[in-house]
């Protein structure tokens, strides 16, 4: 009888380009998956443990919803939609994700489509992840930096246009109040040649904290104007709580017992003006202008009026 063949099946041998590959995907930085259409992974490169802080058996068949921050979803299903619909090959989204131990890291998700289904309908997806938390750490740091007075430390002038305009467009949504104070210190030119511009800089932060310290809502801005003209935005406040928050300003600024010849009462003072906007039916394409106009002339009255007072504007009814 003839001999016995051995037919044990072999592996197929792995070739150079797949040994490269899974190199790749093991020592990479970057995270590696692939994503089937339900939105679970069905592969996940080995450095997910190292930028996740979970075992790849924690990540794999398991909804990517596990893993972003709730109020992040909304950023990936508007990704997924561009690219399963076709209006876009790939997309670009930062998300927070949640690690192993429970710490938060901005991740950039970015992804493109990789085949269809039997049905024509979008297969999976291969998603590359990279950790950009000190990059979005660093954007947000010069972000802040773009937006605050240098001397101060308030919110600087291009800072205040914009949360001005922001706070009006949800005044208006909400046909809501707003209002708006326009503080200025009495005499400051005189002040400054007295004592030096290294005192009057102290002088000016001074006063900024003391402003600062009169605002009692999370919501509420005070930010540097321009040169010694300060500006507090009082977002839903109406025209009796404006009026309080100016008097508690004026008086805070005098407590302060800077003292200043060249004022009537021999100390520092500022003068206030405000101004308070309701809109009724959406607002109006003058506003906020018309605020900010509006709390100029009253704080031009409480300066032809005797200086350290505060006065308030007719209140501005947005139809």
């Amino acid at each position: 009888c003839g001999r016995k063949t051995n037919m044990t099946s072999r592996a197929p041998p792995i070739s150079p380009e797949q040994t490269i590959l899974e190199l790749i995907a093991k020592y990479s930085r970057d995270v590696i998956a692939q994503v089937r259409p339900d939105m679970t992974f069905s592969y996940i490169s080995p450095s997910a443990e190292r930028l996740f802080n979970r075992p790849t058996t924690q990540i794999i068949g398991h909804h990517i919803a596990e893993f972003v921050l709730e109020e992040d979803l909304t950023l990936i299903a508007q990704a997924t939609h561009q690219v399963v619909s076709g209006k876009a090959d790939d997309s670009v989204v930062t998300v927070r994700v949640i690690k192993g131990d429970g710490s938060l890291i901005w991740v950039e998700v970015a992804s493109r489509l990789m085949d269809q289904t039997e049905t024509g309908a979008p297969g999976n997806r291969a998603v590359i992840m990279r950790d950009v938390s000190e990059r979005k750490a660093l954007e947000d740091t010069l972000r802040t930096m773009a937006l605050k007075d240098g001397l101060t430390g308030l919110a600087n002038r291009r800072s205040f246009d914009e949360t001005l305009l922001m706070e009006w467009k949800r005044t208006a949504r909400a046909r809501s109040q707003m209002s708006l104070l326009l503080a200025d210190i009495d005499g400051f030119k005189t002040f400054n040649d007295a004592f030096g511009h290294q005192v009057g800089d102290d002088c000016l932060r001074s006063v900024a904290n003391a402003l600062v310290s009169v605002v009692q809502r999370p919501g509420d801005t005070v930010a540097r104007y321009g040169g010694e003209e300060m500006a507090i935005i009082l977002p839903e406040a109406d025209a009796q709580a404006a009026t309080i928050v100016a008097e508690r300003a004026r008086k805070a600024v005098e407590d302060l017992q800077i003292r200043h010849a060249g004022s009537s009462g021999q100390v520092l003072t500022v003068s206030i003006g405000s101004a308070t906007a309701r809109a009724s039916h959406g607002g109006s394409a003058g506003m906020p202008q018309a605020l900010l106009n509006s709390a100029d002339r009253a704080l031009y009255s409480a300066k032809a009026e005797g200086r350290n007072c505060c006065r308030a504007a007719v209140s501005l009814v947005e139809r």
